[in-house]
């Protein structure tokens, strides 16, 4: 078996699946692509890779339904790929659980760079635990687990994490820019509307958490911040 990580680029683009292909082997990761979305859903489930890049527009199944299926049994990593750059795209993408969005056409060096970031946001050391928990709350850094009222959450790690870093500093307010910064990194090329679809998604999760004492709170027209008692 190889230890190389290994990248599933799903994209009926043969031309730039190929590139892609060059792109990432020459970077050292294991590299495997399909043209189809329900085939590339029957390879995720019989070899999961480390992470997906994903196209919107594929036959057989869309980048839209291929990310809803994935989503419904793994929190793997999913970079969308499209040649449309509108906003409404991008928030679909990621309120469909899609960890990060680039268009087409993109340079080389920024596609590596973003997939070693979200790939480097996904470790954790083995031998720190890192749990922060509040009433009727446990967030775990370390098994990547949310249990919600004696319940397991599932959640993407984009939204685990900025989960666990809000609550991990109750009461203190964060910006847009600064948890872009302090959650996805300093090679994030998203914009500021990121943070609001991961926080939407993370309060659909956690309902009626104000009655425990604590819930995410808006500080309009400035950001963010985990509000307890």
């Amino acid at each position: 078996m190889s230890n190389k990580q290994h990248v599933m680029v799903v994209d009926d683009d043969r031309h730039i699946a190929q590139l892609i292909r060059l792109y990432l082997e020459k970077e050292g990761y294991e590299v495997s692509t399909y043209e189809r979305g329900d085939e590339a859903v029957e390879a995720f489930k019989r070899n999961p890779p480390s992470l997906i890049l994903l196209d919107i527009m594929l036959p057989g199944m869309d980048g839209w339904q291929v990310c809803r299926n994935i989503r419904q049994i793994s929190s793997i990593p999913i970079i969308m790929l499209s040649a449309k750059d509108e906003t409404f795209d991008k928030v679909l993408g990621l309120e469909l659980g899609a960890d990060d969005y680039i268009t087409k056409p993109f340079d080389s060096k920024e596609l590596v760079a973003r997939i070693k970031a979200v790939l480097r946001r996904g470790g954790t050391p083995e031998a720190e635990e890192k749990t922060v928990s509040f009433p009727g709350l446990s967030i775990s850094l370390d098994k990547y687990e949310v249990v919600y009222k004696g319940k397991t959450i599932e959640m993407p790690p984009k939204e685990l994490e900025l989960l666990y870093f809000l609550a991990s500093h109750p009461n203190r307010v964060f910006t847009r820019e600064q948890l872009l910064e302090k959650v996805w990194g300093f090679e994030f090329f998203g914009d500021n509307r990121t943070v609001d679809v991961h926080v939407k998604r993370i309060r659909e999760k956690i309902p009626g958490s104000e009655e425990l004492g604590w819930h995410i709170k808006t500080v309009w027209s400035v950001g963010y911040k985990f509000e307890a008692q």
